[in-house]
């Protein structure tokens, strides 16, 4: 399995079929790069609170008037149990369009589910059709909000769904797979982690500075953080599911 996010961070066109991904955005501070990640999504959702961060803080971010901004960015879709969207925001976004489906019936699953649910239902086999999902605001803030995010990874593992901030991105690596992870020099690294939550397992790198051959990991045990790249290609290969992180480059004028 190939892995590139260097076509996310740039270089991919607003229309490329190499870089056809649904942009969702949860109730956490927006990246930098949130108005550029949004002109290249196939599709864009709120996830709840998230609305209120589309609206409050993109025109901040852009240094733009607020109204301008506001009618630019049209989410298609707001999805969740909207306990946390304003009711200003909700009106807003409604009255330019906005499908916002109330999911609160379901208590036993993260906003983020909910989401993902909805583009495994209104699009044919996504999992197949190589098509990524960027979740901004995933990361950061409280720690039982992000492990939520985290475990719908795993309860969507057939799907390419990463978890991206400013300083980082997550993704999973499903076991018994050869994935190869092309690194971007530019926009990624130096450091990177891999990391066996939720069960042990036995793994194989290359071009990593300290790679594992065979080598088990697990909690209590050895977990490999701060890792470093050595090469442009890094392949992982585990008899268990990875988290996989690299740390992001700050932009040149952020």
């Amino acid at each position: 399995m190939e892995h590139c996010m260097g076509e996310l961070l740039s270089g991919c066109g607003a229309h490329s079929s190499d870089c056809s991904y649904v942009l969702v955005i949860l109730n956490y501070r927006l990246p930098s790069l949130a108005a550029l990640l949004w002109q290249r999504a196939r599709l864009r959702m709120c996830a709840d609170g998230g609305a209120n961060r589309l609206y409050n803080e993109l025109p901040l971010l852009l240094g733009q008037e607020e109204s301008i901004v506001r009618e630019r960015f049209i989410p298609d879709a707001i999805i969740g149990d909207l306990d946390s969207i304003l009711p200003e925001v909700r009106q807003f976004y409604e009255s330019r369009g906005t499908a916002v489906l109330d999911k609160s019936h379901d208590q036993d699953t993260v906003d983020l589910h909910k989401c993902i649910s909805f583009v495994a239902e209104t699009t044919t086999n996504p999992a197949s059709i190589n098509m990524k999902i960027l979740v901004v605001g995933a990361l950061g803030g409280r720690f039982d909000h992000e492990m939520g995010n985290i475990n719908v990874l795993f309860s969507f593992r057939s799907f390419r769904i990463i978890l991206f901030n400013d300083e980082s991105l997550v993704f999973l690596l499903p076991r018994d797979v050869l994935h190869t992870i092309h690194v971007s020099p530019e926009h990624e690294g130096p450091n990177c982690g891999i990391i066996p939550l939720g069960r042990p397992c036995t793994a194989t790198t290359t071009g990593l500075k300290w790679n594992l051959n065979q080598t088990s990991m697990e909690f209590g045990g050895l977990v490999s953080t701060s890792n470093m790249f050595a090469s442009d290609k890094v392949t992982v290969s585990s008899d268990s599911d990875l988290l996989w992180t690299s740390s992001i480059k700050p932009r040149s004028g952020t």
